[in-house]
């Protein structure tokens, strides 16, 4: 572990923004962590996981401390059942291919987002119908005031839609280290009704899916519609999908009948961010070095050598002319810093 000076961030973050930081560590254990958040020459921290959820607007003063923990253990196990750890710098994406290689069921619809295992808990991550809290059991997490490791179970993290306790109360007060889950090793729960996961099955040939074939189609469906961060700079779905009323939308019916949306609750209906952004004339548009992904108007990309603030000056803008339109405020997913 060596603290090291003037770095640049661009490999660290997967809107591969150019921004630098003044004092840079890498940490592959707890004790290091300790160690690190100790220093009282670095008053000043930024927690760095896997980048995937973040835009940097500006080079870094503060003393970036980059999580690196790795390590995947089976906890308990029976006939149906697996109890799973998994350290805060794993890889999401590889940590879904171990589960599939052990067949163990739950995250398949949660293949390919980007990120790290540590940042998962924090914004709930979900798609395709299955979100993170449906297969979560607690997360480890070292507080940053008195470094004591605390265990914070399902209801502690009070998860919502893109949405935890450490986005809100415990915000920027812990650093997560570990998660751990529940997976079905067999009669797995299969969620193929969201998006168009039935008809890339049927594509594929398959009429019963194992999780594998449901992995698969997924990947398949997202790398149809967003760009690979290596090969463009994104950062996944920028903004949330709006949540609103009933008497809300039956408003946005009268002028946009053919509006899509998706049952919350009873009173509550969700409509999609990338519909509306679509709508007010974004998807595909281009500003020089950065723009709305052509496939996808959820995501805001980065061409090469774009700063974080052009990109959210953008974001900016989107959220003012939906907003102008369809008097609907969408909200940015990602953190801004």
């Amino acid at each position: 572990m060596q603290i090291q000076h003037n770095i640049s961030l661009k490999p660290y973050n997967t809107f591969g923004i150019d921004a630098t930081a003044k004092h840079f560590v890498s940490v592959s254990n707890s004790d290091q962590l300790k160690s690190v958040l100790s220093l009282k020459e670095y008053p000043n921290k930024l927690i760095l996981g896997g980048g995937s959820n973040m835009l940097l607007t500006k080079n870094q003063d503060k003393l970036v401390i980059h999580i690196n923990l790795k390590g995947i253990e089976i906890l308990s196990e029976d006939e149906d059942f697996a109890i799973v750890k998994a350290n805060a710098g794993e890889n999401w994406h590889e940590f879904v291919l171990w589960c599939m290689a052990n067949n163990f069921g739950g995250i398949e619809n949660l293949s390919l987002i980007p990120g790290n295992v540590g940042t998962s808990p924090i914004q709930n991550i979900g798609a395709y119908g299955v979100e993170l809290k449906d297969h979560f059991v607690s997360c480890e997490a070292l507080s940053l005031t008195t470094l004591e490791t605390h265990t914070f179970t399902k209801p502690d993290c009070q998860f919502g839609y893109r949405d935890s306790i450490f986005k809100r109360q415990e915000k920027e007060k812990h650093i997560i280290t570990s998660v751990t889950f529940k997976f079905t090793k067999r009669n797995h729960i299969l969620n193929t009704n969201y998006g168009t996961i039935s008809s890339e099955l049927e594509s594929m040939g398959i009429k019963n899916p194992t999780i594998q074939d449901i992995s698969k189609a997924v990947i398949s469906i997202r790398e149809s519609k967003l760009p690979n961060p290596k090969d463009i700079g994104n950062s996944g779905s920028f903004f949330k999908n709006p949540v609103i009323t009933n008497k809300q939308f039956e408003t946005l019916l009268l002028n946009f009948p053919e509006a899509p949306s998706y049952s919350v609750s009873e009173n509550e209906v969700k409509i999609p961010a990338g519909w509306l952004i679509e709508k007010a004339g974004f998807k595909g548009k281009r500003f020089g070095n950065y723009g709305v992904h052509k496939n996808q108007a959820l995501v805001l990309v980065n061409y090469g050598q774009a700063q974080g603030s052009d990109i959210l000056k953008l974001s900016k803008l989107i959220q003012k002319t939906v907003l102008r339109i369809f008097n609907i405020s969408i909200e940015a997913e990602v953190n801004i810093i």
